[in-house]
């Protein structure tokens, strides 16, 4: 062999070695598992800085994902889970709630499980779905093939019209419906969904790319979770908290579980997995909120900044991307990874984007953007008022904000201007200093406003005399009493 022949030889199989990101043998269309955690904040994870928790596990995918550190979802729960089930903003879906109807996710909305399963997917939800309880908005008929799921927002919770889960039922043994039938279980919530998601996963693999969806529960209200795990934090942080992390403790020993299993079982490589929280923190911002301002149910960064972490071993390079991602780029990105075809009426409605250029480089352009954000949960009747009571306007490094209180808690409609690359923590207001953004952002908002009102389905929706969950538990066994329990979603 000539030397040039035996140097581009020996170039090539160096190349081989130097080029981890590339995977060989990935499959072509992986699985995925995307776990959404309930009421988790960006804080409240030790590789976020939290200086009590850890969670090692959760830690890890975060070291080996493509992290976004510029990622935000909705200030509450239900909207955050349209968004991800339907690539546009929760308004555009009927979905302005977590109770009253108003939680329910429109029929006319094509689901990413109905598109994943058009590509040829199995899809499986194990958890809180928390998109309507009434039968034609259970997620068997908005594309999950498996199903094993609570009621509304929060195990054993009950609201006025539909909204509610079996009465009686609680975080230990849990009450769910699984394909549409009621059975009891053993154990801890969250280790009963996430022990169901891998009994399905392993009768999937190797037989063809499965959509696990893992909404835990957990560490929504009411605070409960095994002994062992609230003794870890007790007496470091007040009683509550404790419980609160022991619960973000058990969801981690559960992510450590999973990932576990995807070794054993070979298929790490071929299996893309994302965690997300759905709205801003909560029970443990006092103790830590990455120093942002804001918390669940706010439009400050700490109402909607959240985790997303994306871990495909040997695909997807390690590390940040810094662009301006959101909730609603999930279905678009995962679609795009499944090969899925998208009907020309699906790709018009979409308001996120893909992120598969920014996962596969951390340096791909990335042309500017708006995000909007409303925290929702107006009165019964009062959209027209609402249109300023909680609000922003994301562009670049700016973030227009109407809180919708001002002192004393009175009314204060008017947009404070943040940049939040250099004030993170929206202290100083510079909206005297960029009068011209200001004017630019609230055009932006007027007209998006205006946009979503044909949207708003569910405004006026009368409330049903029982809970949909209760009465199809009634029909199944009979004499089940209606709940009566009212932990807030």
């Amino acid at each position: 062999m000539k030397l040039k022949h035996r140097l581009l030889f020996f170039l090539i199989i160096v190349g081989m070695f130097a080029l981890p990101a590339v995977n060989l043998h990935a499959a072509p269309h992986p699985n995925i598992i995307l776990i959404l955690a309930d009421d988790i904040g960006y804080g409240d994870l030790s590789c976020h800085g939290n200086p009590i928790l850890k969670t090692p596990n959760i830690d890890r995918l975060h070291r080996e994902g493509a992290r976004f550190t510029d990622f935000h979802v909705s200030p509450t729960c239900s909207p955050t889970r349209a968004a991800l089930m339907t690539g546009r903003h929760e308004f555009k879906s009927g979905v302005t709630h977590t109770v009253f109807e108003r939680e329910r996710l429109s029929l006319k909305a094509t689901t990413l499980a109905q598109t994943l399963r058009s590509a040829g997917y199995g899809t499986g939800i194990f958890g809180k779905w928390h998109l309507g309880d009434e039968d034609a908005y259970q997620p068997g008929r908005r594309g999950f093939d498996e199903t094993f799921i609570h009621g509304g927002g929060v195990i054993g919770g009950f609201h006025p019209g539909s909204g509610g889960d079996v009465a009686g039922s609680s975080y230990f043994n849990p009450i769910v419906r699984h394909n549409g039938d009621f059975l009891p279980t053993s154990g801890y919530c969250t280790d009963v969904f996430f022990g169901q998601a891998l009994k399905w996963m392993e009768t999937m693999k190797g037989s063809r790319p499965f959509f696990a969806y893992i909404p835990s529960n957990a560490a929504h209200l009411p605070l409960d979770c095994p002994p062992e795990y609230e003794k870890l934090y007790a007496g470091k942080v007040a009683p509550d908290v404790a419980k609160f992390f022991g619960m973000i403790a058990n969801i981690d020993d559960n992510v450590g579980r999973l990932l576990a299993k995807l070794t054993e079982w070979r298929i790490e490589r071929d299996t893309l997995v994302i965690f997300i929280n759905d709205n801003g923190g909560t029970v443990g911002v006092n103790v830590f909120n990455a120093g942002m301002r804001g918390s669940k149910g706010t439009p400050f960064l700490g109402g909607t900044r959240a985790s997303s972490f994306w871990r495909w071993p040997g695909t997807f390079a390690p590390g940040d991307r810094r662009q301006l991602a959101a909730h609603m780029d999930v279905f678009q990105t995962l679609a795009e990874l499944a090969g899925a075809k998208l009907s020309a009426r699906v790709a018009a409605d979409f308001d996120g984007r893909s992120l598969v250029p920014a996962l596969r480089d951390s340096d791909a352009p990335w042309p500017d953007r708006y995000l909007f954000t409303h925290a929702g949960r107006w009165d019964r009747g009062g959209v027209t008022e609402a249109k300023y009571q909680g609000c922003a306007v994301r562009w670049r490094n700016f973030h227009a904000v109407i809180d919708g209180k001002g002192p004393g808690k009175s009314p204060r409609y008017t947009w404070e201007l943040f940049d939040v690359d250099a004030d993170p923590g929206e202290k100083t207001d510079i909206v005297l200093a960029h009068p011209e953004i200001v004017r630019q952002l609230d055009a932006a908002y007027d007209a998006w406003w205006q946009s979503i009102q044909p949207h708003l389905e569910n405004e006026n929706a009368a409330l049903p005399p029982v809970s949909a969950f209760n009465a199809a538990y009634r029909e199944q066994f009979g004499g089940a009493a209606v709940g009566t329990t009212k932990d807030k979603p």
